[in-house]
């Protein structure tokens, strides 16, 4: 069915693709199921399904393996959890008490992060902040309380496993009644697959930050730029299209391990009210998310309940989660389309009203390209549904800007100006941009979703559905800058990458009430997350109902900012959730000290 409804500008995107495969050493390849070879890492071991069984109980065991996937055809490594990739869906219920053993049978060192849950920090699966990894053939069992209800994952948090299939879904049934009824209850893991072997990606990257961008390679005249832009980008020595590091055809994007054409499908009866939980589980993948010809209504963000919100579309950064609610009409099929947000390829699902039953897939859309407003300059209003003026710069606040159409500027613009960085932002090769004037962007609803002409959400769109139990104002504001060097491929807050800054963690005090002000003065959007912790999105509602979540998207040349209550003792990992942007080095560890100073 995608084969027929895909674009021609995708389509021949594909050639060329043996070529690029060529130069790569055979220890980083995968290879067709049909062409007899293998690289040695997609190869070994047994092949690993997609899909995944349920878990449930007060004590469940957990087994880490290898082995290799096929995905659309294609072979490439892989880790599972108990044997599948996504691993099983474990479901709890709020208020019990947990045991998980995990056994690792790699032959290096795991983990499992429970991501989103109040745990003990010990508990928390961060090798080298909160336990010291999980040695190949050793059992480590992880135990606490289940405090807290709602969708959640786990993934790995060593090396880059996660890339290779580490990563599994989580539901915890409130211990009362739901606050929203349903007739049906599904997951929808959002991934990427790739054939090569992830550290060879993370060494491409660093010695060539476009080598797995496709749509830098085509920059050419079928993009919708006037001649004066494209002098400006090719000035800034920055392509417009950077939208994601990692695109189609390195990556396959998958639907609960499953490739576009591979079948997944939903079964529904015409008026039934379906619970969609959304995981975005990707290494490194934003995707935009809807169903042609059905609404969906926004009930939970990261597992916390929201008031409901119906949109028709939504963007899902990196380790994101929401929950929705559909109402199948009477079509025999919807499908479920989460395309990848450089519009290079789709996870993709049905709705089916009986098995087999498929819909049109939408062809995929133009590629979106970064704007000066993306570049921290020349906003317009900071919330105006995200549609910024691409006319002039606006250098601060009393300045006017210019009209649409109005001449632009290059004279003394330099994106590399660290003078614009307050002076606790080390200053080194580590920074190599920097955003002209961030603002506030909560009501933009991501990159290439600002012109639709159907309703998308942004984060100004959310609002808790429970009070918040603490709205104090904060004593004091933390401002945190996003940076980078793309060419280099290092990313870092304040210009320290987290190698530099180990041993110096963001500490707060117990109990503390914190403004947290992330500035993001690199071109790419991030997915920061704070382990242990929620925080309250500062969207514009009043305390008691700023939106709980644990990942807040910061789009380009923009800033975001949170409360947070510091009453989770211990140490936790704060880092972007593009795993190979952490690994880069935007991570820090944040030190909350507990009652009498123990943590």
């Amino acid at each position: 069915m995608l084969d027929r409804n895909i674009s021609r500008r995708i389509l021949l995107g594909g050639i060329g693709t043996g070529a690029a495969l060529a130069t790569i050493p055979a220890w980083a390849q995968g290879h067709s199921v049909h062409s007899g070879h293998g690289g040695s890492h997609s190869r070994g071991g047994p092949r690993i399904p997609a899909g995944f069984g349920e878990l449930s109980g007060e004590i469940i065991d957990l087994t880490v393996g290898s082995g290799h996937r096929i995905v659309e055809g294609r072979r490439g490594p892989g880790i599972a959890v108990n044997g599948s990739v996504p691993g099983p869906l474990i479901r709890l219920r709020e208020g019990q008490n947990i045991r998980f053993n995990v056994t690792n049978n790699l032959n290096a060192d795991t983990s499992i992060h429970w991501h989103g849950l109040l745990v003990p920090f010990q508990m928390d699966g961060v090798p080298g902040i909160s336990f010291p990894g999980i040695r190949p053939r050793e059992t480590f069992t992880y135990s606490f309380p289940v405090r807290q209800s709602g969708t959640y994952w786990y993934h790995s948090h060593s090396g880059l496993q996660e890339q290779s299939g580490h990563y599994g879904p989580m539901i915890i049934d409130p211990a009362g009644p739901e606050p929203v009824e349903y007739d049906r209850d599904y997951i929808l893991l959002l991934s990427d697959f790739t054939v090569l072997d992830p550290h060879f990606i993370m060494s491409r990257l660093r010695t060539g930050e476009g080598y797995f961008n496709r749509q830098l390679s085509s920059w050419t005249d079928n993009y919708p730029m006037s001649g004066e832009e494209r002098r400006m980008w090719a000035e800034m020595r920055m392509p417009a299209t950077d939208i994601m590091d990692i695109g189609a055809p390195t990556y396959t994007f998958l639907a609960n391990g499953r490739g576009p054409t591979e079948g997944l499908e939903y079964l529904f009866r015409s008026g039934e009210r379906i619970r969609l939980r959304v995981i975005n589980g990707s290494a490194q993948s934003f995707f935009n998310v809807r169903i042609p010809g059905l609404p969906m209504t926004i009930i939970a963000a990261d597992g916390q309940n929201v008031r409901p919100v119906e949109v028709d579309e939504f963007q899902i950064g990196t380790a994101e989660t929401y929950d929705i609610i559909v109402t199948p009409g009477n079509a025999e099929a919807y499908a479920i389309v989460g395309e990848s947000m450089d519009r290079s390829g789709m996870a993709l699902a049905m709705l089916a009203s009986r098995p087999g039953a498929r819909a049109t897939v939408p062809p995929l859309r133009d590629p979106p390209l970064l704007t000066m407003a993306d570049m921290g300059m020349n906003h317009g209003p900071a919330d105006n549904g995200g549609h910024l003026n691409h006319g002039g710069m606006d250098h601060g606040a009393g300045k006017e800007e210019p009209a649409a159409g109005a001449s632009h500027n290059m004279d003394g613009m330099d994106m590399r100006d660290t003078s614009l960085l307050p002076p606790d932002v080390a200053i080194g090769p580590g920074v190599d941009m920097v955003s002209m004037a961030p603002v506030d962007k909560m009501g933009d609803p991501g990159l290439g979703l600002r012109d639709v002409k159907h309703r998308v959400l942004n984060y100004r769109m959310l609002a808790a559905l429970e009070p918040n139990k603490d709205i104090r104002e904060p004593s004091r504001l933390l401002e945190l800058h996003l940076t980078g060097n793309m060419e280099r491929y290092m990313w870092s807050f304040d210009g320290r990458m987290y190698s530099a800054v180990s041993d110096v963690p963001i500490r707060f005090a117990w109990n503390e009430r914190v403004r947290v002000k992330l500035v993001n003065n690199t071109m790419m959007a991030h997915p920061i997350h704070l382990h242990g912790m929620f925080f309250e999105l500062v969207n514009g509602k009043n305390a008691a109902h700023q939106p709980r979540k644990n990942v807040v998207i910061v789009q380009p040349g923009a800033s975001a900012q949170f409360d947070l209550t510091a009453n989770e003792p211990g140490d936790w990992a704060f880092h972007c959730h593009l795993m190979y942007h952490m690994h880069g080095g935007m991570m820090q560890t944040v030190t909350v000290v507990g009652p009498g100073g123990a943590k």
